[in-house]
């Protein structure tokens, strides 16, 4: 294996574990050049998968891609990655078990939402808004009522409206473009 930090092809394996439920080998090594550290993952590749884009365009399978996707998707939620890593395995295996080499890609984007689905619904919802191209706040909520998912599920209530009387005019904005005030908490 490679050095990634100095190219050297000269490096040792100094611990070999199973992870992922067993699906992969975990192994740290050790440049005997650089003296660098570094982790590669060992996993069973059934067969060279290639994903047909809705536009028929063929491209090869790429795992790296589907995990940022996921991660995307669950960006800030409470989940194990753990659990993400299996889901993730769960999902090439299914993918893998098909029987087909030539996989479309919204074959590829169902199982994902289904294992969001289980996994995390804000995930999901998170993760469909893009996969079904979400264009206004009206097809979350036919995507929201058509998977049940409507305020008596757990999804936060309808805001309601506050009487003319109680409502305030928002603060002025006195900053020019570039001049916004971003507390440390918010994504920039």
């Amino acid at each position: 294996m490679r050095c990634p930090f100095c190219g050297n092809l000269e490096t040792q394996v100094k611990d070999s574990r199973p992870s992922e439920d067993g699906a992969a080998i975990r192994r740290r090594r050790s440049c005997s050049e650089c003296g660098g550290r570094f982790t590669t993952f060992e996993r069973v590749q059934l067969r060279d998968l290639m994903i047909v884009k809705r536009s028929g365009r063929r491209t090869p399978f790429d795992r790296a891609k589907l995990e940022r996707s996921v991660a995307i998707a669950l960006r800030k939620r409470p989940i194990d990655q753990d659990r993400i890593d299996r889901m993730v395995s769960g999902i090439v295996r299914q993918l893998e078990s098909m029987g087909e080499t030539d996989i479309p890609s919204e074959a590829v984007g169902g199982l994902v939402m289904e294992a969001l689905r289980s996994l995390d619904v804000v995930a999901y919802v998170r993760y469909a808004s893009v996969y079904r191209d979400f264009r206004e706040t009206s097809d979350f909520a036919k995507f929201l009522g058509d998977e049940g998912l409507n305020q008596n599920s757990g999804v936060a209530p309808k805001a309601t409206p506050v009487p003319k009387s109680e409502a305030k005019d928002p603060p002025r904005i006195e900053r020019g473009l570039g001049e916004q005030d971003l507390s440390p908490s918010d994504d920039a």
